[in-house]
């Protein structure tokens, strides 16, 4: 099984800040702004809120309500109207998919999406980030694939209850690629079964990837069983000795500014499989059987 390290969410460049960590402690993932979205962010929905006034506050009006949103990866049933026969989807496509497809992952392996946070509050009716506070890297949700299906392969009449996706409104393009989630999964050496997909609706420590005391959100601070040796290779686009230090129980890591898919062979970590289950189960999962 491969893991992979999924960046996605809003950021400096796709949607002009960090998505929020609501005052009750719940991450709140706010989708990129797509225009050939059908998806506006108002038909977007986080429990009882929308996602809409979030994204307008937050942006300072750089992203509108009515904007359209990528909503993607799509893992939480109960955020869009959904067609009989959903399931939770990642698309992918461009530089990244090639990536993903260089590196070989296949059904069976597992995303693991983080993105980029800060605290927020309402104030004067309006949401802003907290004074004081910085943006930090942490994990938000998971996507174990079932499946992978190629867009412009697909006939008309399959998958009817994926049209609404973003990844089926742009150009013809060969390497658009859906990862289906699949129904549910075990990790080596463990009999619990985890849910295919799902979110970790409240922000708790194991899931936080910046290192506390370091100055930017690319400074992780990482369980010590991440750490490459001689006879494992390294999560990928992370190569270079001098970007890893081992300090345990954790070890440090320079993440790349650049890339959204980061991927790691499990089978030379048995180590994280622990780790690993602790973390999803804490998580709001999607769980579906055949």
């Amino acid at each position: 099984m491969r893991l992979i390290l999924s960046r996605k969410g809003f950021d400096s460049s796709a949607g002009g800040c960090p998505s929020p960590v609501l005052p009750d402690g719940s991450l709140c993932v706010l989708p990129i702004p797509d225009g050939q979205s059908r998806i506006r962010y108002d038909d977007v929905r986080f429990g009882e809120r929308r996602l809409g006034k979030l994204a307008r506050d937050l942006s300072g009006g750089r992203v509108r309500s009515r904007d359209g949103a990528h909503l993607d990866p799509d893992v939480l049933a109960e955020a869009y109207p959904r067609a009989e026969g959903w399931r939770p989807v990642l698309g992918q496509t461009g530089a990244a998919q090639g990536h993903l497809r260089n590196q070989g992952v296949t059904a069976g392996d597992l995303f693991l999406f983080f993105g980029v946070f800060r605290h927020a509050e309402l104030w004067r009716r309006r949401w802003r980030f907290v004074p004081g506070t910085k943006p930090f890297h942490a994990l938000w949700g998971w996507l174990h694939i079932g499946e992978i299906v190629v867009i412009d392969a697909l006939s008309e009449q399959s998958l009817p209850w994926a049209r609404y996706h973003p990844h089926f409104h742009g150009q013809a393009d060969p390497g658009n690629t859906l990862y289906l989630a699949s129904n549910g999964f075990q990790l080596p050496g463990l009999s619990q079964e985890l849910p295919g997909a799902g979110a970790f609706t409240e922000l708790e420590a194991p899931q936080v990837l910046s290192d506390p005391e370091g100055r930017l959100p690319t400074q992780w601070r990482l369980p010590a069983a991440f750490y490459p040796g001689e006879d494992r290779p390294p999560l990928s686009y992370h190569t270079k000795a001098d970007r890893w230090r081992l300090d345990a129980p954790w070890c440090y890591l320079q993440c790349a500014a650049r890339g959204q898919e980061f991927v790691l062979d499990l089978a030379a970590y048995p180590e994280l499989n622990p780790w690993l289950a602790s973390l999803l189960r804490t998580g709001h999962g999607d769980r579906r059987h055949p």
